[in-house]
């Protein structure tokens, strides 16, 4: 005996997308949780596993001198809730994980920072939004938003990860 073919739905549903979007943006966020993990991982390891993507990432905006005006400086990026974040910092020409505070955070959910990373959205609309925030030393804060809408970059978590260049 067949079992009775299901309705097809389009592929695409505007409402739900819509809805979804909007669930993703403001449910709790998972932050207190990732931040207890945040918290017990020793900074060498997120060193290991960020500093090397981060300058393949970036390696030609790095090597055409973009990132010298933040030569010695330290900014913080942060999901909402405090944690977990990370402190990066621009010394002798690489991008590294350092632990500590930033000059200037920006601060923001989840979903925000996946926007901004894979530029679905104008960066300064997400300010604008106040879904990403900028504290502490907000000129530095912007010179690098400015930075990152500057570069040409394609961001996909899987790059990010396992790229060999």
């Amino acid at each position: 005996m067949l079992l009775p073919r299901l309705p097809s739905f389009p592929s695409h549903l505007p409402l739900l997308d819509q809805t979804l979007t909007v669930l993703r943006e403001y449910l709790p966020s998972p932050a207190p949780v990732l931040g207890a993990i945040d918290r017990g991982i020793p900074v060498p390891l997120k060193q290991l596993a960020a500093e090397a993507p981060l300058n393949r990432l970036f390696a030609q905006a790095i090597n055409d001198g973009e990132f010298e005006d933040f030569e010695g400086h330290r900014i913080r990026l942060e999901v909402s809730g405090g944690q977990p974040g990370i402190t990066i910092g621009f010394w002798a020409g690489r991008l590294r994980v350092i632990d500590g505070p930033g000059e200037a955070t920006i601060r923001g959910s989840l979903a925000a920072f996946k926007t901004l990373a894979e530029r679905r959205q104008d960066p300064d609309q997400l300010f604008f939004q106040r879904r990403l925030i900028i504290e502490g030393d907000t000129e530095l804060g912007l010179a690098l938003k400015n930075l990152l809408d500057s570069l040409e970059w394609n961001f996909t978590i899987r790059r990010f990860l396992f790229s060999q260049q």
